[in-house]
């Protein structure tokens, strides 16, 4: 059955979603540097929203939100999430409903159109074979996560092929102590049955974004490695089906 929905679905993504994506990466990246520039940041950042939402209905991709009542409005948060796709990108920047600036490597930077608007809306690029232009970043990043405005980290690093969690690096909870911000944990259930390993490995289905409870960093001040175990066992806890 599976093999049969896979075959039935080629013809609809080559013809319809793979044009169409094309098309609104490229419009929504003009609406979201124009705006950004011509406005503000946090209006270009909603076209980025916009064009994650186009990107789930043309996959299609239905998204179920729980925790919603555990963002507090004009908070700004260290979004703390696992990693399963490249769709997890979409899912949190369509519904989880923040206005939240990403920690992105350099090299995207020089993506075409979205490259550009990504440095225009704010987001963070990090050298990451830089200690000296890494803290840099972070220094930039403290005058941009105000009012309500967050950051999002992938703390595995890159993504896993398994849907099981890797270990935790440190660098988000560096972050949080140095920016004085609580944790967010996010726990993305189903990211990776949508896109798999693969050149446009594209299936549509659902994937369910689970909002925890913030995590206060100050009460970890002096036990960092705690902090990380507990902010992974509060993600892996939303894997259990």
């Amino acid at each position: 059955m599976k093999k049969l929905k896979y075959i039935l679905y080629q013809p609809y993504k080559w013809l319809i979603y793979v044009p169409l994506m094309v098309l609104s990466t490229i419009i929504f990246s003009i609406l979201a540097a124009s705006a950004a520039i011509l406005i503000s940041p946090r209006i270009g950042s909603f076209f980025g929203m916009m064009w994650a939402k186009s990107s789930g209905l043309l996959t299609p991709m239905f998204v179920e939100v729980t925790g919603k009542e555990n963002i507090k409005k004009n908070e700004s948060y260290v979004i703390v999430a696992n990693h399963q796709s490249q769709y997890d990108i979409f899912v949190l920047y369509g519904w989880l409903g923040i206005d939240f600036r990403w920690i992105m490597k350099k090299e995207l930077r020089n993506a075409p159109f979205i490259g550009y608007a990504s440095a225009k809306v704010g987001h963070i690029f990090i050298d990451r074979s830089s200690p000296v232009a890494a803290l840099k970043s972070i220094e930039d990043a403290k005058k941009q996560l105000i009012n309500g405005t967050s950051v999002v980290v992938f703390p595995e690093g890159t993504r896993s092929r398994t849907g099981k969690m890797k270990k935790f690096k440190k660098g988000a909870f560096k972050i949080a102590h140095q920016l004085e911000l609580p944790i967010l944990p996010v726990t993305l259930v189903g990211a990776n049955a949508i896109m798999g390993p693969g050149f446009l490995n594209v299936m549509p289905g659902k994937v369910e974004l689970k909002i925890h409870e913030p995590i206060d960093v100050n009460k970890y001040k002096d036990k960092p490695d705690e902090l990380i175990e507990v902010t992974r066992s509060v993600i892996e806890s939303g894997l259990d089906r």
